[in-house]
């Protein structure tokens, strides 16, 4: 069943320091900073104007607490397949640092030692958007950058390695649908305003 007037509201969690300070935060559960929560609450008064059918969050903090600051994490079902990509041996470690070690690497197409590749990466995001087409109305996700860039290429039919094409910053308002039937993007990266 697709319901084609279905959005789905795909919100990454607000700031966190290591997402300040440029670490790959997969799944190491951290929590937000003041201003990530300060941006997390910008959510409040957008997303009360709209009914839910389903809210699905990532089972760590930094999405949970977006959740709830966004106030619909009474409403949400805590889904592992939301869960930031796990980076494996570059877990906590900075791009520049990695490149280092791994001259050219990027996780969408090189996928992480120790950790998951984007095939799995893919099948993860796939499984969240069957639940989501599995019902009829307006679906809320909080979750991470990656696999929510993921997400967003597999909503397309695009291969996950596609999602480094979707740039994602923190605490930003995003929003999948249709357009004549075809999976589609209606905005994405939005920033929250005051």
């Amino acid at each position: 069943m697709t319901d084609n007037n279905q959005k789905v509201y795909v919100i990454r969690h607000g700031e966190t320091e290591w997402s300040v300070s440029g670490q790959h935060t997969g799944v190491t559960d951290i929590p937000l900073t003041d201003n990530g929560r300060k941006n997390a609450k910008l959510l409040q008064p957008m997303l009360a104007k709209q009914s839910f059918a389903l809210v699905l969050t990532s089972p760590l903090q930094r999405a949970k607490e977006t959740c709830k600051l966004s106030g619909l994490g009474e409403l949400a079902e805590i889904v592992p397949d939301l869960v930031e990509w796990n980076y494996g041996e570059y877990e906590g470690l900075t791009s520049s640092q990695i490149h280092k070690k791994t001259p050219g690497w990027t996780v969408f197409v090189n996928g992480c030692p120790g950790g998951e590749q984007p095939e799995e990466v893919g099948q993860r995001a796939d499984r969240v958007i069957a639940k989501v087409r599995a019902v009829k109305g307006d679906v809320a996700l909080f979750a991470h950058g990656h696999i929510l860039r993921v997400l967003g290429a597999r909503w397309l039919g695009l291969p996950a390695m596609a999602g480094r094409h979707f740039l994602l910053d923190t605490g930003t308002l995003n929003i999948l649908g249709y357009y004549r039937g075809v999976p589609a993007v209606q905005i994405w990266n939005a920033p929250l305003f005051q």
